[in-house]
């Protein structure tokens, strides 16, 4: 008797189980794309870097809503050349760097990597002016917030989890949709900016050199380099790049969003003034927007904005360009193994990057010239790795995971059209058109 009873109960339990197992794994299959989002949210976050976001406001202040269809024109831009990294990474379990030299040779792959690294180096720049620049808003010296960016970086580094660094970055990141609440203090002109998007200046050539500005910024080359490194250390297999995908058409709209905000901002008021002023500093943007919403609120907003987005790009372009040029030495390169002899020149080239970036800003080097050179640099840049992005697609890739049809050309056309923008630019910055 006790014997039926006892098979009864395991098989009662085995129902049971039965029942549960399913409900289990749908809940499981419910927070999964927790685990695979984050390259894509942090990549774009970093995008709207302080350069980005002061070239946003400087547009915004010259001309207007006139502005905003082009960087609405960009969102599918961005995420077609994104998305390529992210198959590339998931498909082949490699970085972009060594692709290049596998692929290429060796040659190719140190072009990309060395001028990657001047890219970065000089990106690092802008970023620690950007954090001194907020510092500044609040009497903080330079010479102890960029230290302390330094430090809070090179650790987060030392977590000994991508996953950790990850979620970091992107809280970080977040801190630049702070300035949501700058517009709905300034009230924009929903009938002006409706008519903005239905104007195009065309004619006037420094409308023209803005958006170049604008299309020429929006695929910088370390995000290539940075997002297929990520997809790779996180160890995402293909079924999740659907997924992935999703976190990168996201991140897509919230960068392109808080450019969008930046525009809106300042064309609703420093650029409906008779004598617009230039913005090339953040002290500038807080200056500019304090007769409109108060010192004390422009100076958190800005500060809020502007330091979220220049420390999760320090992140970003730092791991981009120590993930690329460590692919290329073919030198050990994950952030999910703690600090060993075999990883070292990894972690230490990391944080060589911070180091030399901070010293440059603390040193009071003749920053105007080294970012025009860096600006520079980007623009000649992006023909290499998108060109090079394309060329690793259609090549390294199973049939079955590349593009096809219409799709295809679609891609490349906006590709090249990207990298036709990045050459325009070289123009006027060195004063040659």
């Amino acid at each position: 008797m006790e014997l039926v009873k006892m098979q009864s109960n395991v098989t009662h339990g085995i129902k049971k189980s039965a029942q549960v197992l399913p409900s289990a794994e749908k809940k499981h299959a419910k927070y999964r794309w927790l685990k695979i989002w984050g390259p894509g949210l942090i990549v774009m976050l970093a995008d709207t870097d302080a350069g980005c976001l002061i070239t946003a406001a400087q547009s915004g202040t010259q001309w207007g809503y006139t502005m905003l269809l082009p960087q609405l024109l960009l969102i599918p831009i961005l995420y077609m050349a994104q998305e390529m990294t992210v198959r590339l990474g998931i498909v082949t379990r490699k970085g972009h760097g060594e692709l290049i030299r596998e692929n290429f040779g060796t040659g190719w792959a140190w072009l990309s990597a060395g001028t990657l690294a001047v890219s970065a180096i000089g990106a690092l720049l802008t970023e620690f002016v950007g954090v001194a620049g907020v510092g500044e808003l609040f009497g903080i010296s330079k010479w102890i917030t960029v230290p302390l960016a330094t430090f809070l970086l090179v650790g987060i580094a030392f977590s000994g989890s991508y996953r950790r660094v990850e979620r970091i970055g992107v809280a970080l990141g977040l801190a630049e949709l702070a300035f949501i609440i700058a517009v709905i203090m300034i009230r924009p002109n929903i009938a002006q900016m409706a008519q903005g998007l239905v104007t195009i200046p065309w004619r006037h050539s420094s409308y023209i050199y803005l958006v170049a500005a604008n299309v020429g910024a929006v695929i910088m080359p370390w995000m290539i380099f940075y997002q297929q490194g990520a997809v790779v250390d996180k160890k995402l297999s293909t079924n999740a790049i659907p997924q992935e995908r999703r976190d990168t058409l996201v991140g897509t709209f919230i960068t392109q969003g808080i450019m969008l905000i930046f525009v809106i901002a300042f064309a609703a008021t420093v650029g409906n003034t008779t004598n617009p002023k230039s913005l090339n500093t953040v002290g500038d943007l807080a200056g500019a927007l304090t007769p409109f919403i108060g010192g004390t609120a422009a100076n958190l907003l800005i500060g809020a904005s502007i330091l979220g987005g220049a420390l999760v790009a320090a992140l970003v372009v730092a791991l981009a360009g120590t993930w690329g040029i460590t692919e290329v030495l073919n030198w050990k390169h994950s952030l999910n193994e703690p600090l060993s002899r075999k990883n070292s020149g990894f972690y230490a080239m990391y944080t060589l990057a911070h180091v030399i970036g901070a010293i440059l800003v603390l040193a009071n080097f003749d920053l105007v010239n080294i970012a025009i050179a860096v600006e520079v640099m980007n623009a000649l840049l992006l023909p290499i790795v998108l060109g090079f992005l394309l060329a690793l697609e259609a090549k390294v890739l199973p049939k079955e995971y590349r593009m096809h049809g219409c799709y295809k050309w679609i891609v490349t056309f906006l590709c090249l059209l990207v990298m036709a923008f990045g050459v325009y630019m070289v123009g006027p910055t060195v004063g040659i058109w």
